[in-house]
This record gives C-alpha cells, structure tokens and sequence, in this order.
C-alpha cells in the first residue's frame, strides 16, 4: 500500500517511542504485563487539544501537515502558546516582532491565513505589544485546524496506520514470566 509523504516518518517516529517504552518496561508484583498507554494514538481522535497535548501527537500532526503544506497554521499556534509564558517586557517585544515577521506581515516566510481585519489590528498595535496581541489570529488558525486540518488527519492513511500499528502492538503486550 503507497501511504502519502511523511507516512514513513512518523510510523517510524512512533516505532521509535514504543522502543524506548518496551526498554522501560514496568513489571509489578512479578506480573508482566508491560505498562503502557494503550490508546494513545486512539485518544488523540478524542479532540484537537488532546492531540496538540501529546508530543507523539503534535508530532504525527505536524509532519502530515508539512506533508500537506500548512505547518505554518501548528506552528504558529506553538508559538502563540510559548508567547504567552513570556514574563520579561523586553522578550515580549522581541517575540512579538519575530512571530509577526514570520506569520503576520505580507509575504512573511510562513504567512498564516487569517483575515484583513485580525491582520490590520495586529499591525497596528505591533509597536506596543501585549501578551494576547496575537489571540484573536490564534483563535482562528485553532479553528482552522480543529474544523479543517484535524479531521483530515484522522481520516489521513497516516493516521490510520498508526492506530492499526498501535492496535497491532498492544496485541504483543503481553510477556511471559521470565
């Protein structure tokens, strides 16, 4: 079966993940069972948020939106999120300056698609940023990406093969007594 670019990048980024679980296995009470997060990939079907939540999620999210050429929208998202944990007026400043530079202004390297007005009252008050100057453009790339992105990743081969590896997986979790 053909699966779309970056398929293989992430099967092989979760295979990755799970190595490093099976080599940290848990064994209590002498049972072996080994501790895992059964329906991880699965649960990041549950919401947006659950999956932006997860770094194998955000992950698997970001390399089938660079697969379809809107990585822009995730990151910045990410970068709205880390903006608002600036404590220091200074980086706020700096900050501000370079997610404008880089997803806002006209023909920025990852310009995000956003409307004239959002994009005209960002422009306006660059000069004196504030930490929620950048909300109302997030609010609408999260909602782009919750209504468009998202469910097209779920429904992506991507995505699919994932939870059929983790289903396959979790099959063989099992260990006997050693």
């Amino acid at each position: 079966m053909l699966l779309p670019q970056g398929s293989k990048q992430i099967i092989n980024e979760v295979r990755r993940t799970a190595q490093v679980e099976d080599r940290n296995a848990i064994f209590k009470d002498r049972c072996c069972f080994h501790r895992t997060n059964a329906g991880e990939v699965m649960a990041w079907a549950e919401s947006v948020d659950t999956l932006l939540a997860n770094k194998d999620g955000l992950a698997a999210f970001r390399t089938f939106l660079k697969s379809e050429f809107s990585e822009e929208n995730v990151e910045f998202w990410l970068a709205c999120e880390d903006f608002k944990k600036t404590k220091s007026s200074a980086k706020i400043a700096s900050k501000a300056r370079k997610i404008y530079s880089d997803f806002i202004q006209a023909d920025a390297p990852k310009e995000i698609n956003i409307d004239f007005h959002t994009k005209n009252h960002i422009s306006q008050n660059i000069s004196e940023p504030t930490l929620s100057c950048f909300d109302d453009a997030q609010r609408l790339v999260y909602s782009l990406m919750a209504k468009d992105s998202f469910p097209r990743f779920l429904r992506s081969e991507v995505y699919k093969e994932l939870v059929k590896k983790q289903q396959n997986g979790n099959q063989k979790r099992w260990l006997p007594f050693l």
